[in-house]
């Protein structure tokens, strides 16, 4: 997990201000495979919204705690049911987002 400064995790809430939730959590729960499935996801985007479905038994805490423990996923941020995820990417082409927070 990379450990971020407070100017740092404000510009990450600016750049997820516009997004959408690419994935939900639903009444199936947590497992390591999605939290893989994130992992590639993150691999390319660096950046993105998960939301916690109403049906779901884990709270928003649980679910940041499971995806910190089981990756290097960082949690940008919770807003309500949603959590903000950031995970630099490792292929310079997909870097957009970790080159910008390095400067700040």
């Amino acid at each position: 997990m990379l450990e971020l400064t407070g100017k740092q995790k404000r510009f990450l809430r600016s750049q997820a201000n516009t997004l959408s939730p690419i994935f939900s959590i639903g009444k199936n729960g947590l497992t390591q495979k999605w939290v893989d499935e994130i992992v590639l996801a993150l691999a390319k985007r660096e950046l993105i919204k998960v939301s916690l479905q109403q049906g779901a038994d884990e709270s928003v805490k649980d679910v940041a705690d499971f995806i910190q423990a089981h990756s290097n996923i960082t949690v940008a941020q919770t807003i309500g049911r949603t959590l903000v995820l950031f995970l630099p990417a490792e292929e310079d082409k997909y870097k957009k987002i970790s080159v910008a927070l390095a400067k700040i």
